[in-house]
């Protein structure tokens, strides 16, 4: 499956001679579903990021895989519903990156929801699962609940309910969909912006684009454009038609990261600010545990997105109250990310009460829009978007695309079965290749059976030590991710910059060497990415 920088050359040669059916124009979770949908159904798709795939809401999310527990609450039946049906399928098509987990909703004295209230919602959450939950719930009393939880306040709790969800690597979810897309036969480019839209007899025929890295300006022609950038969709509209009706009501969400010694947890808390009716989670995640999220109105432009002290402190504030014997201080933090949802203006009062359904805007200029939703029902808002864009074609051609097929895996090397085998082979593979089992262990769960294949290609590459696995997963994501950079490979290829005290710059040498000779970078080019990561890092943790 490759998926290279080298095939981003290519593919920019393609994007300037031919015609497409559909060009995308927004490489997140929302626009490597629509590449797929698409491609599967045997339309001639290309797909535009500005920046990196993932680098806007799809990298910065919770990371769950969940139907929204808390949408039952706002009467949301058809959205947990899909969510919970997508989150199932989301475990046949991406076992690697999506995993069961356990989550505890404590409850105290004074709460919004009684013990009885919530036990109907959890049955009502297991029911719209088909009763196909990993695990159904569980009611736990204060005393079981302690006994689990040992570091949670015992003041004032009654009990606990315990239930299933999942976890997710949101980033890598958007790089698998946009290879298996690629394989068949969609065409997608990084750092490659629109600009303006070229309308002729009141229709958008064609899209000036630039692409980032070199300058270089790229008319795009397709005979129907979508429109998948998310909370840019206001911005985006306004440079493509000119005349655009503002209709976005976008939010922040920030989380923070902690060592899994500093908080134990071994499955997820829900955290309820009674004050403000937010749900904040406590997620144990491979290397580390998350904590988050805000909800507050956001304004601007949301590249500039960042944690502030006012955030920071809050989310603080919560943990303490659930966890007050874990003393949980601001030098604890790991590291702090911030996002902005592409939420739907539809009038609520508050920006947590803000419907999370999302909405496809047919355009008569000859463009759809999709925003909002949630991350887990991505395949159904993807599917539901193509089947909104084909009533732009003819009667022939809705017949030759009528049928999509996008719920088979992501990856044919890392299926169910297949990561079964690969589990059984790791001493096997250990041995026969003189690598450190706990390197095959790790490369297996984040990749299957394509874990060996990486391990043929690139092991002699590489030398034995803590960076080892990192430097492969370097040249994997250079060759086979298009991976353009060190900020991207640090940020949404790894957990390096989320999950390490120091950032993973203890690895920033070995790493950086992999990426000058993989990419010919001049040592200037090389300095100014290790620039751009620190750039980052400056800007997100300045609050600190």
């Amino acid at each position: 499956m490759s998926y290279s920088f080298r095939d981003r050359k290519q593919n920019i040669e393609k994007l300037k001679s031919q015609e497409f059916d559909l060009l995308i124009i927004g490489g997140g979770i929302s626009g490597a579903g629509v590449a797929r949908d698409a491609a599967s159904r045997g339309m001639r798709v290309a797909l535009i990021e500005s920046s990196d795939y993932a680098s806007g809401t799809s990298s910065r999310s919770s990371k769950l895989v969940h139907g929204g527990i808390r949408y039952l609450e706002n009467y949301e039946f058809g959205l947990v519903f899909e969510a919970l049906r997508e989150r199932r399928n989301l475990f046949d098509m991406a076992p690697h990156l999506v995993h069961p987990l356990r989550f505890c909703l404590p409850l105290f004295k004074g709460g919004r929801v009684g013990m009885f209230l919530l036990g109907m919602g959890m049955w009502l959450y297991d029911a719209l699962s088909m009763f196909e939950a990993p695990k159904f719930h569980e009611r736990l009393s204060a005393k079981d609940t302690m006994d689990r939880f040992p570091m949670m306040n015992a003041k004032d709790l009654i009990g606990s309910y315990v239930y299933s969800d999942a976890y997710m690597d949101d980033d890598r979810l958007v790089v698998e969909t946009l290879r298996s897309a690629d394989n068949m036969g969609a065409l997608s480019v990084n750092y490659v912006k629109a600009i303006s839209g070229e309308i002729k007899e009141g229709k958008l025929n064609s899209v000036q684009a630039q692409d980032v890295l070199t300058g270089e300006t790229i008319n795009i022609k397709a005979k129907h454009f979508v429109s998948t950038v998310g909370p840019w969709t206001d911005i985006v509209a306004n440079d493509l038609l000119g005349q655009w009706k503002s209709r976005m009501r976008p939010t922040k969400g920030v989380h923070l990261t902690f060592s899994r010694d500093r908080i134990p947890l071994k499955e997820a808390v829900v955290m309820i600010s009674d004050d403000e009716k937010r749900i904040v989670f406590g997620i144990p995640r491979h290397e580390m545990v998350i904590i988050g999220t805000t909800d507050t109105d956001f304004e601007g432009d949301p590249s500039n997105v960042k944690t502030t002290r006012e955030d920071v402190d809050y989310l603080l504030g919560v943990v303490d109250d659930y966890f007050p014997g874990v003393e949980i201080k601001e030098k604890d933090i790991i590291s702090s990310y911030s996002g902005v949802r592409p939420l739907i203006d539809d009038g609520s009062e508050s920006e947590s009460s803000t419907s999370r359904e999302h909405v496809i805007i047919s355009d008569p200029r000859n463009i759809t829009f999709l925003s909002g939703g949630k991350y887990t029902t991505y395949r159904q808002m993807a599917q539901d978007t193509v089947e909104a864009v084909l009533k732009n074609f003819s009667l022939e051609e809705q017949v030759v695309w009528g049928h999509s097929d996008t719920v088979k895996p992501l990856n044919p090397k890392a299926t169910e079965s297949g990561m079964i085998k690969a589990h059984a082979a790791e001493e096997h593979q250990s041995q026969a290749m003189n690598v450190p089992v706990e390197t095959v262990h790790k490369l297996v769960e984040r990749h299957g059976e394509e874990a060996y294949e990486i391990l043929e290609r690139y092991l002699s590459k590489t030398k034995r030590g803590e960076s080892q696995i990192w430097c492969l997963e370097a040249y994997h994501a250079i060759h086979d991710t298009m991976c353009m950079n060190l900020r991207d490979f640090y940020l949404r290829r790894v957990p390096l910059f989320l999950a390490e005290k120091d950032h993973g710059k203890k690895y920033l040498d070995d790493i950086s060497q992999v990426f000058k000779s993989e990419l010919g970078l001049s040592e200037s080019e090389l300095q100014s990415q290790k620039d751009q990561l620190d750039g980052h890092l400056k800007h997100e943790m300045s609050w600190n």
